[in-house]
């Protein structure tokens, strides 16, 4: 054989090598391409499934709901429908029969009228909008001249949560309400929200007026409601701001709106203290008006605690003072002292609104430091006595 045959041979060799290689990838590279395809399938075939589940599951005939007025001794059920009539049902051999109690609320089958599921207590939408979710971030530190009255409020609704055992082992009962009552200003919301910072309890806050409704029932409803969710997600605290709107002295009014407002109350003073036990929920309101509560509301047994948040004193104003401006850059001329005796008679959201009036009368000066002028204008500015109407005759409008 010729060194040009052998050459050509090599040379043809070579080339078959270099085919096979690219055979060899071509056949990897469908095999995963194969594998790949196999899973798709799988998926597919597996939402394929659930998609025609759904499809069934949404051509199912509808379910009636109804109450349970009474269980037989021979298993079967007094169910009330929706529609109206009574109907003895027997019920699903899945379905846990304590849960059937008369008043539980149940799904019927069209057809049959049995018992194929329980379902849960309906509760308002605005009853979970009640619960806060994000914890002020407000502490017992940011509240001035109020020690006592923090000191009770942590022995009535934190210390029984926090060590429930002390009040066993010395035999008493612990409190199970706080009432706060004072002027406008003095802190009675600012407490309510240290209690539901510190605390680890789920907080549920209301205002009196939101419990007032439109229709006759609505109102004690959702008062049945709101400590239906704090029993459920106990140990809770129910905070009611401004309680005097649905717990006002009961007088002989003919008016339905009053009747309403008073039946709402009643449901209010069973559910504080009823036969039913409240477990680990305590309530806390506030009032400006503790003068024209309902006798009933204010008995012990209901709010044990009734604290009052008073005006603050001397010592109180200087404390706040000093809470509302520790984050400013005061200059050394500010005199705590004297501005506590220039603001006599007046609450805390009033020393607030004066240091922040302060901080805006240096923003006005392109100043970042508050002096003790800035403090005294504002003094003026906020405490200010009501000027006097003028006296227009004569002018001349143009």
């Amino acid at each position: 054989m010729s060194d040009k045959e052998i050459q050509y041979l090599i040379e043809k060799l070579k080339n078959l090598e270099e085919e096979y290689h690219k055979l060899r990838e071509l056949y990897r590279r469908l095999e995963d391409e194969k594998r790949f395809i196999e899973s798709e399938r799988i998926r597919y075939e597996r939402e394929v499934r659930r998609l025609r589940s759904e499809i069934e599951r949404l051509r199912s005939p509808p379910l009636l709901v109804g109450v349970v007025s009474d269980v037989l001794e021979d298993g079967r059920i007094i169910v009330k429908s929706s529609t109206g009539p009574k109907f003895v049902v027997y019920s699903s051999q899945y379905i846990d029969a304590n849960e059937l109690k008369p008043g539980a609320r149940v799904a019927l089958n069209q057809q049959t009228l049995a018992v194929v599921n329980v379902l849960p207590t309906p509760k308002d939408p605005a009853v979970y909008g009640f619960e806060v979710e994000e914890r002020p971030n407000v502490t017992y530190q940011d509240i001035g001249g109020l020690d006592a009255q923090i000191e009770e409020i942590k022995e009535a609704v934190e210390l029984p949560m926090l060590k429930p055992e002390l009040f066993a082992e010395i035999g008493i009962e612990p409190p199970k309400g706080v009432l706060l009552y004072g002027p406008p200003g003095t802190g009675k919301t600012l407490l309510a929200k240290a209690v539901a910072h510190h605390t680890k309890a789920t907080f549920i806050r209301v205002v009196g007026s939101e419990f007032v409704q439109k229709y006759i029932g609505e109102g004690a409803r959702l008062v049945r409601e709101v400590f239906q969710l704090a029993k459920e997600k106990a140990p809770s605290i129910i905070f009611i701001d401004e309680i005097d709107a649905i717990a006002a002295r009961r007088t002989n009014s003919d008016t339905s709106g009053d009747r309403e407002v008073q039946r709402t109350m009643m449901q209010l003073l069973a559910e504080l203290d009823g036969f039913d036990p409240r477990g680990d929920v305590k309530v806390i309101g506030a009032t400006n008006r503790i003068d024209i509560l309902d006798p009933a509301i204010l008995r012990p047994g209901r709010f044990d605690r009734i604290i009052e948040v008073p005006m603050p004193g001397f010592e109180a104003r200087i404390q706040i003072f000093k809470i509302h401006t520790r984050k400013m850059k005061l200059a050394s001329d500010v005199n705590f002292t004297e501005l506590s005796r220039l603001t006599e008679g007046a609450t805390g959201a009033d020393i607030k609104a004066i240091a922040t009036e302060a901080g805006m009368f240096a923003l006005r000066e392109e100043r970042t430091t508050v002096t003790m002028m800035d403090m005294i204008k504002a003094i003026d500015k906020v405490l200010k006595k009501e000027s006097p109407i003028p006296d227009l005759k004569g002018v001349m409008f143009v």
